[in-house]
């Protein structure tokens, strides 16, 4: 027994295969999130075996590729090209915090330490990897945890960076304390495993729930829409506006202040200039009756065009008939006064929605070899305008935006009461995606004390209670409507107050320990 222990311990397959498949486990919809801890431990083993940076990188390197094919599997059934270039470029992005991990690991300081910079440069990859065009932000360690909300209560100070600080770091300690006996390492790995769970529970017995400025009655709509065939499988768009608008009927009532329909719902292109197309009109038109008829918000997503006077023109631009434009998913706010608001997705899917560093790419083309700009894809919205409903705010949080809380921190510093998320997670067919993404949208009630509204074109769609708790969540790929009075919130986190201080003191002390790295070469 001892024998086949020592030889999966120093066995580096073995240990890739191991915390590969952990790592793939451990998150939704497998209810195993506590497989991340030993997960990592063979992942700082795989590093101390490693006799160089490129060695540690190399032998980590397919171990998080498992890990990616496992979780993020579902990319392929969008495109087969861009998943699996998806899958294998984060899993080599995913090496860089690593490299540096190795280094630490042989300086000749505290164990603790040790654990620490190692626990700092991976919540520094965490975080910059949120920042940039291949932003993949789907395998943050927190979201091990989302579907354990009432053990990370204290996401509400720390942001979600607090889980990846919680588990890495703990794992980290007891790695050094395996390896060298040091029961400092054990005392403070123990303290920081059972500290934080602790104090979600402390939050839950003793933080004073927040109440409500009012409750507002919200209509979500599910209509099933089938993403892969035109006008979602109807005949027209005439047609699948009308199934939207029935089943809105069939549960609106006098008090309905917001209904909701998911990305993607309405099946014309809608655009910013009447000339453009009767269709888009007589759309706008519709919809703006319905929210007048029901003297109530409708917020839905479309494909919206903007066309742009020539001297407005952004840097990119298509070309049209119609002058320059760009297309953006988008959500738009019909209300009761006949006006519509617009919201542009800021956080993009790389390759899918948008072709990563677009604007370098074409700067640095002088041959003009593509025309970047026909090539694009959507364009990116910077704002983080939302969309008033009575006598509060909500933001209309697009798919991939539901995963970046510094976006959606903005939203709630500027009033948002509650939170609603469209998206399509159709897309990825019957597949562990779509159970993802409604599972992390949990950890975002609870990082801003906020109720979230989600309606999701096939499913799931639901209602999040700010300790994380469902109290709506229907199947998937079925049509489904409800009504449900949503508390509207005033009240700030720490988090929404703060924002990002984790990451930011966990990148200044890598910054300082790789510094001192390159001074000490030697060392």
């Amino acid at each position: 027994m001892k024998s086949s222990l020592e030889y999966f311990w120093n066995s580096k397959w073995s240990l890739i295969i191991s915390s590969g498949i952990l790592l793939g486990l451990s998150y939704p919809p497998v209810p195993m999130p506590f497989l991340v801890f030993p997960a990592f431990l063979l992942i700082f083993r795989i590093i101390d075996l490693s006799n160089s940076v490129r060695s540690a990188a190399y032998w980590t390197y397919p171990a998080f590729l498992i890990w990616n094919i496992i979780t993020t599997y579902w990319l392929v059934m969008a495109t087969i090209g861009g998943g699996i270039a998806a899958i294998l470029a984060n899993s080599a992005v995913m090496t860089i915090p690593v490299m540096l991990q190795y280094k630490v690991q042989q300086k000749d300081i505290a164990p603790w330490l040790i654990a620490l910079l190692q626990t700092a440069f991976w919540l520094s990859f965490e975080y910059l990897h949120h920042q940039w065009d291949l932003a993949w932000p789907w395998l943050t360690i927190a979201n091990v945890w989302s579907n354990a909300p009432e053990l990370v209560q204290y996401i509400s100070v720390t942001g979600f960076w607090g889980i990846s600080f919680w588990v890495i770091f703990s794992t980290a300690l007891m790695y050094q304390f395996i390896k060298t006996v040091d029961n400092k390492s054990l005392k403070i790995g123990i303290v920081t495993v059972l500290f934080f769970p602790l104090c979600s529970l402390g939050f839950l017995l003793f933080e004073k729930q927040t109440e409500p400025q009012t409750k507002q009655e919200v209509v979500v709509v599910q209509p099933n829409f089938d993403s892969y065939h035109r006008y979602g499988g109807f005949k027209n768009s005439f047609k699948a506006h009308d199934h939207l608008l029935q089943m809105t009927d069939s549960l609106r009532t006098d008090s309905t202040a917001l209904v909701v329909w998911p990305e993607n719902a309405i099946q014309s292109d809608i655009a910013n200039i009447s000339s453009y197309s009767r269709l888009s009109n007589y759309t706008k038109g519709q919809l703006k009756k319905a929210a007048d008829r029901w003297d109530a918000t409708l917020i839905s997503g479309a494909t919206f065009y903007e066309f742009y006077q020539e001297d407005q023109k952004p840097a990119l631009p298509y070309r049209s008939e119609y002058g320059p434009f760009l297309p953006f998913n988008a959500a738009l706010a019909f209300h009761p006064d006949s006006t519509i608001d617009v919201y542009r997705k800021h956080n993009l899917v790389p390759i899918v929605e948008r072709v990563p560093f677009v604007h370098f790419l074409n700067t640095v083309d002088i041959f003009g070899w593509v025309d970047w700009a026909q090539n694009q894809s959507y364009g990116k919205g910077y704002r983080a305008n939302q969309f008033t409903v009575g006598v509060t705010k909500t933001p209309a949080l697009i798919c991939y935006d539901s995963v970046y809380p510094s976006w959606i921190r903005k939203y709630v510093q500027k009033g948002a009461g509650y939170l609603t998320i469209i998206t399509n997670d159709g897309w990825w067919g019957n597949t562990s995606g779509h159970e993802q993404h409604f599972a992390y949208a949990r950890l975002r009630a609870i990082e801003f004390d906020r109720w979230v509204v989600r309606s999701a074109n096939n499913g799931i769609s639901g209602i999040i209670a700010p300790n994380g708790s469902l109290e709506i969540e229907t199947p998937y790929w079925q049509q489904k409507a409800f009504r449900y009075k949503i508390p509207v919130l005033t009240s700030q986190t720490f988090y929404t107050r703060f924002g990002d201080w984790l990451p930011y003191l966990m990148m200044a002390l890598s910054a300082i320990s790789i510094g001192i790295i390159v001074l000490n070469k030697d060392s």
